[in-house]
């Protein structure tokens, strides 16, 4: 019976400690509430080195010898693929050729972006004539006859909008099409994202728009997300893995001819990781949907960051060193006078093994148990709570060595891996990493989360700098202990960051010496920021929430030691969708304004003279985005469209849906 019990309980603790482990994995939250995924053993280490499959054989013996699970590997998640750049001030107005002004506009914006000329996915777009709106489905009440109490809710297609947008006067819509989604406007190509395909309409003729081409995803196949450069459609889609058949895989067909990527063009990690997808990022001419390259790596479906620059896509993945080795070194240095040295010797020689982690696990726990069986229970209970105390503070101080994020570097010229590296902690989102200078700036959150079965948590967040080979050059750590990272903002040799758990410490950071970057000052104010936005070089907007209310700060950076809230504005309003996407988000610098959609209408802000004013609010509309064509201001809601004269601020025209 004791035997009994013995096991049980060695189960128990090690199940809680694993279950330590997986929890910080999804501890770090863009916004909102936490859903748990399944549970998440450890990976082991040594994850830098890749290399392709030689066969399809190679294939299902590494999916055989990785134990194919739920496993953070190479590869994104379910996201939109955030492919951006941080670190300029705002989208520059399209350029209109010179002969080309008087017949058209020549002030035009674009979606809010992080790098000029790499656009992203939205649901709105402009050529600066006319408006693309893709309308999400909506559902209305039917009542039908003898059933008058009962109503029934049947859904309304969504479809995607041409409007006859300028002159503002001639406000009109021109002509739909079916398909909606998130779209991209490659020259007179729209690209239309809907569900599992992808439409290419020609729209040189508004009035008449033509599918040209048209991609389908195939079964078992999602995508991930989509950037447009230089006319170029760059994809990331995932393959669920057929353990029967893992490879050749097809992800997607154009005009009904399948895509295949062979086996020996699939990469892999050299040290057998659990793996569940194949991640496969490829370009796509706008013109014609045809594949130009393609670059595929497996992976597991735990959400990642992608981020893109001008000369390279950097693909993040998070996972855990050995839990075993950590225990192991945690015992060496801190438990020799609890256990047994054969049991340390036992545990390095098991981390030594070429088997995988249930073996390894099954092992841990035949070795506990041989312990815990040798003592009395007075004993045990005693080397438990040593255990459980020590092992927590050690974490304080080993945290890093245990919490990772490796980093996949594509090279945009040949469109391959060009290196590969890894940093402590987890990144919040594409924010989160920045090019500059051929050098790579990161910030992650390390430890949230974790140990909360027997000690105090304590997380910590850092900022790294890598060379182009991914390699650390510079770091500051432990900003915001036992908070988390909210928002984070790289421009030029500067960075800002910001934490929260009861404050919004706002933090300022020197990059300048990328060998040494410094921590230069920091501001605490209630609330908390989880988009920042630089108005100029040395003013921040920030947008987040306090309390219940959307707040609005506007930070002056100009004395980076004494970074200052220069002015605040509490909307009275309990969620923007800026705090969920930074395309809803709109900044016209000619005017000194800005705009944000709120639930109860649209709102334009000045900064001007450094003050937050509100300069005109519109109600009656379910605002979700807002261009500029000249002075002409056009919010576009759900159910209408209503255009403002940016000089005066008065109604010009309204068009209802």
């Amino acid at each position: 019976m004791t035997e009994k019990i013995n096991k049980f309980a060695i189960a128990i603790l090690f199940l809680v400690f694993l279950f330590a482990v997986s929890f910080a994995i999804i501890k770090c939250p863009l916004l909102g509430p936490i859903t748990l995924p399944p549970f998440q053993p450890p990976k082991p280490s040594k994850i830098e080195g890749i290399e392709k499959f030689a066969s399809e054989e190679d294939f299902k013996s590494y999916l055989e010898e990785s134990q194919l699970g739920y496993l953070a590997g190479i590869g994104v998640g379910a996201a939109r693929m955030p492919l951006v750049k941080e670190g300029v001030p705002a989208p520059t107005p399209l350029e209109m050729p010179l002969e080309a002004k008087g017949a058209i506009p020549e002030r035009v914006s674009e979606t809010t972006v992080q790098v000029l000329g790499i656009d992203e996915p939205d649901i709105v777009k402009t050529d600066g004539k006319e408006i693309y709106f893709s309308q999400s489905p909506y559902i209305y009440p039917i009542f039908w006859r003898g059933f008058e109490e009962r109503e029934i809710w049947p859904p309304k297609t969504g479809e995607t909008k041409i409007i006859d947008a300028f002159p503002p006067e001639d406000l009109k819509i021109e002509e739909k099409i079916e398909e909606r989604g998130d779209l991209l406007l490659a020259k007179d190509i729209l690209v239309i994202f809907s569900e599992d395909k992808i439409f290419g309409y020609d729209v040189s003729n508004p009035q008449s728009p033509k599918k040209k081409w048209e991609v389908k995803l195939e079964d078992n196949n999602f995508l991930v997300g989509a950037r447009l450069y230089q006319n170029k459609i760059y994809l990331i889609t995932k393959t669920q893995i057929d353990t029967y058949r893992p490879c050749p895989i097809k992800p997607l067909s154009i005009d009904g001819t399948p895509l295949e990527i062979k086996c020996v063009d699939i990469y892999h990690p050299i040290v057998p990781v659990p793996v569940d997808i194949t991640y496969t990022a490829m370009i796509l001419k706008s013109d014609s949907g045809k594949i130009e390259k393609t670059v595929s790596f497996v992976g597991s479906s735990d959400q990642s960051v992608v981020y893109m620059s001008s000369k390279a896509i950097y693909v993040t993945y998070s996972y855990f060193e050995s839990v075993i080795k950590f225990f192991t070194n945690f015992l060496k240095e801190r438990g020799k006078d609890l256990v047994p040295s054969w049991l340390i010797e036992k545990l390095e020689k098991l981390e030594s093994y070429e088997i995988s982690d249930q073996a390894k696990y099954t092992e841990f726990t035949i070795l506990l148990q041989r312990y815990y069986n040798s003592l009395s229970n007075d004993e045990r209970l005693r080397i438990e709570n040593e255990i459980q105390n020590r092992i927590s503070d050690y974490f304080k101080e080993h945290k890093r060595e245990l919490e990772k994020t490796g980093i996949i570097k594509i090279g945009l010229e040949k469109f391959e891996i060009s290196a590969t590296g890894n940093i402590p902690g987890r990144p919040l989102n594409q924010f989160s990493l920045d090019e500059y200078r051929e050098n790579l700036r990161m910030a992650t959150t390390v430890g949230e989360g974790f140990w909360e079965f027997g000690g105090q948590r304590e997380s910590a967040n850092d900022v790294y700098v890598l060379d182009e080979d991914l390699k650390i050059l510079g770091s500051v750590q432990d900003l915001g202990l036992t908070e988390r990272i909210y928002s984070v903002r790289f421009i030029e040799d500067k960075g800002y960051l910001v934490t929260f758990r009861q404050t919004d410490p706002f933090f300022v950071l020197d990059l300048s010496d990328q060998k040494n970057p410094q921590l230069k000052g920091q501001l605490k104010i209630p609330g908390y920021s989880s988009y920042l936005h630089p108005i100029t070089k040395d003013k921040i907007l920030g947008i987040g929430k306090e309390g219940s209310q959307v707040k609005i700060s506007l930070f002056d950076v100009s004395d980076p030691e004494n970074p200052n809230e220069i002015a605040k504005y509490n909307l009275d309003e309990y969620w923007s969708d800026i705090l969920n996407t930074h395309h809803a988000f709109l900044l016209d610098s000619k005017h000194q304004i800005f705009f944000l959609p709120g639930g109860r209408g649209g709102y334009i802000f000045s900064y001007k003279d450094n003050k937050l004013e509100l300069k005109r609010a519109v109600s009656d509309i379910s605002a979700k985005r807002a261009i500029y064509i000249n002075d002409y201001l056009y919010i576009i809601g759900e159910n209408k469209i209503v255009v403002l004269n940016e000089l005066n601020w008065e109604k010009v025209n309204e068009l209802e849906f």
